[in-house]
């Protein structure tokens, strides 16, 4: 059996996977980890309701919250740029979604 956490989003209790608290809690963590890989932030994404999108180049269309935010996925490291990642935590930070 897979053990859920919950997380308060938009006045409504969704259960988490363990996964994406992990990553929630990375992007969360301070100082900035350098350690946290653009597919786990993609799945977090996902598992809180975006729709992922292709653009040019190595940009990602990310919507979630009634919002378009575009990103840059990382390469030739899997690893997120500490700066993406502290634009990550403040969006959702300002939509209430938190460790």
């Amino acid at each position: 059996m897979k053990h859920l956490h919950s997380i308060l989003y938009c006045d409504t209790i969704k259960p988490m996977k363990r996964k994406h608290q992990a990553t929630l809690e990375l992007i969360f963590s301070r100082p900035v980890s350098a350690n946290v890989r653009w597919s786990d932030i993609e799945a977090l994404f996902k598992g809180l309701g975006a729709q992922i999108g292709e653009r040019e180049g190595s940009r990602v269309l990310v919507r979630l919250f009634g919002e378009r935010r575009v990103f840059h996925r990382p390469h030739p490291s899997p690893a997120t740029d500490k700066g993406a990642v502290e634009s990550i935590r403040k969006w959702l930070e300002e939509h209430g979604v938190k460790p």
